[in-house]
């Protein structure tokens, strides 16, 4: 019962940062099951991946209603990504769990500097029509490969790197990236969350609780957003301290994997 009560308290908390900045918001799943709910460092990877991705999934057909997605620029960018996250998620299981979780701080630090930083809309209108010649297909494929390996290994659904990964490599506008995106956020994370079911690493009852509380999360989120529009800049900046406190508190609790404690 208690299990119950955390573990849709803390979907809850990230569908509400989600619906609440946008964004970022995946990145405290895993530490939320590690050091809230309990569960061991691959089974709380393998377990909020599933999370993410149908979190993702629901996300991407509100965007798709909406007009919001390339499609072929989001089916490339996913179906090369699935190829990567299929062996990053293979390579993330054989890696010692606390020099993972060590690895994934890090990364939790970059997350919240890149939150700290103003977002730039790309060039580009809205009404433009998607063009893809061997160019930009070599960048889209390069871009989907790297990302979906780190996104693999790690266990996040990594929008964070694929919106940039799109924009930089087919220039499309920022709210088409970011629609695009998700469909590779839900295909990466569905990709390494089925890679560690095979192997027994995913609690299905927490991801189901994680996933309800975060979808009534990400209502109220989503709600309370529209009255704080003008404030998105201080909760960024409030959300990318949590992640810079919490990302610590992981790099002293597995800085010994390293020798460096």
């Amino acid at each position: 019962m208690i299990e119950t009560v955390l573990a849709l308290l803390s979907g809850g908390t990230v569908g509400f940062t989600l619906g609440l900045i946008g964004g970022g918001g995946s990145i405290l799943a895993t530490p939320l099951m590690l050091y809230v709910i309990g569960l061991a460092p691959h089974v709380a990877i393998g377990t909020s991946a599933l999370a993410v991705s149908a979190n993702a999934f629901a996300n991407f057909g509100g965007h798709a209603r909406k007009g919001n997605v390339r499609w072929r620029s989001a089916a490339i960018f996913a179906v090369l990504g699935i190829v990567g996250a299929a062996a990053g998620s293979t390579l993330g299981k054989a890696f010692d769990g606390k020099k993972l979780l060590f690895l994934f701080a890090i990364l939790m630090i970059t997350v919240g500097l890149l939150m700290l930083r103003p977002r730039r809309v790309a060039d580009g209108t809205a009404g433009q029509a998607e063009r893809l010649n061997a160019a930009t297909l070599l960048a889209v494929a390069a871009a989907a490969l790297t990302v979906g390996a780190l996104s693999g290994f790690f266990g996040i659904g990594g929008g964070f790197l694929i919106v940039p990964g799109l924009l930089f490599s087919t220039g499309m506008p920022m709210i088409f990236a970011i629609g695009s995106s998700l469909l590779s956020v839900g295909s990466f994370g569905l990709t390494t969350a089925v890679n560690y079911a095979a192997s027994g690493l995913v609690n299905w009852p927490v991801a189901v609780e994680f996933i309800v509380g975060g979808v009534i999360g990400g209502l109220i989120g989503t709600r309370l957003a529209i009255h704080l529009a003008g404030r998105r800049a201080a909760l960024n900046r409030i959300f990318a301290g949590l992640v810079f406190v919490v990302a610590v508190y992981m790099l002293y609790k597995n800085a010994a994997s390293f020798g460096l404690a």
